[in-house]
């Protein structure tokens, strides 16, 4: 089967003059299917009502991701851990990225596992940097997009982190973003009702607790969507401990509630925070610091829900320290991230 899994438009994390950085995934679980699991129909979605599944079952370990296909100390430390399918135009525009979503969803639920998804493709993405090239420009074809991609996701029980660095970045000042779109603010609550009324679990990207100022973003997190949505996602693709991410989820949660939203959970991305990052917090493409961090895990506990590696270990952040374009994997990259010596090549 051909993998599904695009190179080269993961986002990476970035330099802000203004601020510091940003954010991308996911889980863990094996594919063993225990005795009496839910039934799943035919089209892959779930045939039996009840407890939610997603509190039960460990996240789908995807045979057809990168880390999977490498060698085997990298398929058993790192393709053996549950990330994300990232849903981008370019590789899955509107007429084909339903049938995507749901082939995706299906093989996930026949696993009896829970699939996760980012979506990544909002109009004037990534500032103009790594990750800008984008085929949908305006907020019609990009709410088209979403409503396919929740039409595959209808019933499937699925984990959706939503748009990697769009509102901390959107929120800035336009000289620091001028790609911002207009808009964007509807566009990011559109995609938030639309997926969640779908039955995923949406969770609205908020940067990372390095991201500052960020006093405003429970205020924008709540004219995003966040009251659809099962909650936020912080430090995707970034490198901030988990105990400084809890401190940062635990500000913003605390703000929500005083702009009367309650109720909201979180996950982290902990796929490269294993290590303390660098004093100025500027070095965060492919550095050689970073280590791979606690696997992905859901906990439900209180507002926490759990650790993902959203960001896919090995995969570059783009063409410094030694990386090639965004998104490729690199044998050596990998070896960084794992403490081990560095193979000569990708």
């Amino acid at each position: 089967m051909t993998s599904p899994y695009p190179e080269r438009v993961l986002p990476r994390p970035r330099l802000l003059r203004a601020a510091a950085l940003l954010a991308a995934l996911a889980f863990a679980a094996g594919l063993a299917v225990p005795a009496g699991a839910d039934p799943v129909a035919p089209d892959g979605s779930l045939a039996a009502k009840g407890a939610d599944p997603r509190r039960t079952r460990g996240l789908f370990v995807d045979p057809l991701m990168p880390a999977a296909n490498q060698d085997q100390v990298y398929r058993d430390r790192i393709g053996s851990k549950a990330q994300a399918l990232w849903i981008i135009p370019e590789a899955y525009p509107t007429s084909e990225v339903r049938g995507v979503v749901r082939a995706y969803t299906k093989r996930a639920l026949t696993a009896r596992k829970t699939p996760m998804l980012v979506v990544y493709g909002i109009p004037g993405r990534d500032c103009g940097q790594y990750s800008s090239g984008n085929p949908l420009t305006t907020a019609a074809q990009y709410r088209t997009w979403v409503r396919r991609i929740a039409g595959g996701l209808r019933d499937q029980h699925a984990l959706v982190v939503v748009e990697p660095d769009a509102l901390p970045l959107f929120s800035s000042p336009v000289e620091t973003c001028p790609t911002k779109p207009d808009g964007w603010q509807g566009m990011l609550r559109f995609a938030s009702r639309r997926l969640s009324d779908s039955g995923a679990w949406v969770y609205l990207d908020a940067g990372h607790s390095n991201w500052t100022p960020y006093d405003q973003r429970p205020a924008f997190l709540k004219r995003a969507g966040i009251g659809y949505a099962r909650g936020f996602s912080t430090n995707v693709s970034n490198f901030r401990t988990t105990a400084s991410e809890k401190q940062y989820a635990a500000f913003l949660l605390r703000g929500l509630r005083r702009l009367g939203i309650r109720g909201k959970h979180y996950v982290i991305d902990t796929s490269r925070n294993g290590a303390v990052p660098s004093a100025d917090g500027y070095d965060v493409i492919n550095p050689t610091w970073a280590r791979l961090g606690r696997p992905p895990r859901l906990v439900f506990d209180g507002a926490f829900d759990g650790t993902l590696w959203v960001k896919h270990p090995g995969e570059s952040d783009g063409q410094l320290n030694g990386g090639p374009p965004s998104g490729q994997w690199c044998d050596f990259l990998a070896d960084r991230l794992l403490g081990q010596p560095e193979s000569s090549t990708c």
